[in-house]
């Protein structure tokens, strides 16, 4: 009948999206759709005459059969449950879950048998993303009722009288309100960024503007060590601006994908000297920085720039923060494969409820809000580190000092590419 009429099937079935085949009372294809061919990765012409096992796993060859032919006997129009695990396998052997919906119909007194075929393959997929989610949040239910439920049994065991169980449950009220309340603060620090880089600009530009209209008043030949440090102001300043700008860049960078880190073999020791050198310049009086002597002895295959980078803005923040006649150490060592470098300080420390945050983007600890910074830096210092395999973390107590470790693979060996 197929041979007779090869167009009946073909009309038919390539105007529907799901996947059509159909199967004689010997199981064999005798007709497919384009949605099949794209399913199970054969052409129409491999599939045809041959037996519907070919797209079943061959686990289940054996039992199939006796399937089909329970369902030719019972020859009723029958969807399969979702709630069974059908699977069906391709060209290249890849096994997929499948739905099938089964119609038996007849054609010249010869049975057929038509299925409607669908990949569920991304439905199954969500079932699971769905049962897991589900079973985080279960999790989480549980884990907040224990909580609620210990709280209430403490709140129970404490409060023995009426008006003292209320009186704690203000008290309690009172500080989710100021817990919500600074949270509700620190999403309100992105929206005061504007104000703080107007402040963080506005300063070192009066500053040059001043020193720029001093400046023009010392002409003479004996003022030129008035006209010198004026020029050191203005240096100073503009650097300053410069090096805002440049966290500012490297943000932008960060957050479209731009950065393109550039690799290169080079020995520790340049970039060690290179970086006190230049934070020497910086000390406050009676400041001083120790650093390890064996820096000569590692060779690192890493982008030097982002290093100079990282172990500058450390180092700069540990002299900034701390007072005068103290000491900086500066850290270094193989672990593994990676180089370790360790910034220790004895400065202001950072608060033990800012600590969470010290990372986030502009975001400054409460005992440093009136020196200078954006408090941009570490959270780029944290982006660069991250994206070239190392990792950060510190230790800090207010008022004694701090300690910022982090760890760079000695050797960048993927291709790294933005």
């Amino acid at each position: 009948m197929f041979h007779q009429n090869p167009n009946i099937f073909d009309i038919l079935f390539e105007a529907i999206p799901e996947g059509v085949i159909v199967v004689n009372e010997k199981r064999m294809i005798a007709a497919t759709n384009a949605s099949i061919e794209g399913m199970f990765c054969y052409k129409k012409e491999e599939l045809i005459h041959q037996p519907i096992e070919i797209l079943i796993p061959k686990k289940y060859h054996l039992e199939h059969p006796k399937h089909f032919d329970a369902f030719l006997k019972k020859s009723s129009i029958r969807k399969i449950s979702n709630n069974v695990n059908l699977v069906g396998i391709t060209k290249n052997n890849k096994e997929f879950p499948i739905e099938i919906g089964l119609n038996p119909f007849k054609v010249n007194g010869s049975t057929y048998i038509i299925a409607l075929i669908i990949d569920i393959t991304k439905r199954r997929d969500d079932e699971r993303k769905i049962k897991f989610l589900n079973s985080k949040l279960e999790k989480k239910i549980k884990l907040r009722t224990l909580e609620l439920e210990n709280t209430i049994n403490q709140l129970k065991q404490l409060n023995k009288d009426y008006k003292s169980e209320i009186k704690r449950r203000i008290e309690a009220e009172i500080q989710i309100k100021d817990a919500l309340k600074k949270e509700r603060e620190l999403n309100e620090l992105k929206t005061k960024f504007l104000s703080m880089v107007s402040h963080e600009f506005k300063t070192p530009l009066s500053g040059i503007l001043t020193s720029a209209t001093l400046f023009g008043k010392y002409k003479l030949e004996d003022q030129q060590q008035n006209r010198d440090k004026h020029i050191d102001i203005i240096t100073n300043k503009v650097r300053y601006l410069n090096n805002i700008i440049n966290d500012f860049l490297s943000i932008e960078r960060l957050e479209s994908n731009k950065v393109v880190y550039k690799f290169s073999e080079f020995n520790l020791s340049k970039i060690v000297n290179e970086v006190v050198y230049n934070s020497n310049l910086l000390l406050k009086p009676g400041q001083q920085i120790n650093t390890s002597k064996n820096s000569d002895a590692y060779i690192l295959y890493q982008d030097e720039k982002i290093l100079e980078l990282v172990l500058t803005n450390i180092i700069n923040n540990a002299i900034k923060y701390s007072p005068q006649d103290t000491t900086i150490n500066l850290e270094f060592y193989k672990e593994k494969k990676a180089i370790v470098f360790k910034v220790t300080d004895k400065g202001i420390g950072i608060p033990k409820k800012d600590q969470k945050f010290i990372f986030n983007r502009y975001f400054r600890a409460e005992n440093a809000l009136n020196s200078q910074g954006t408090g941009i830096g570490l959270n780029i210092v944290k982006s660069h580190l991250e994206n070239l395999g190392g990792s950060i973390i510190f230790r800090s107590k207010e008022n004694e000092g701090s300690m910022f470790k982090f760890e760079l693979p000695m050797n960048y060996e993927k291709n790294f590419i933005n």
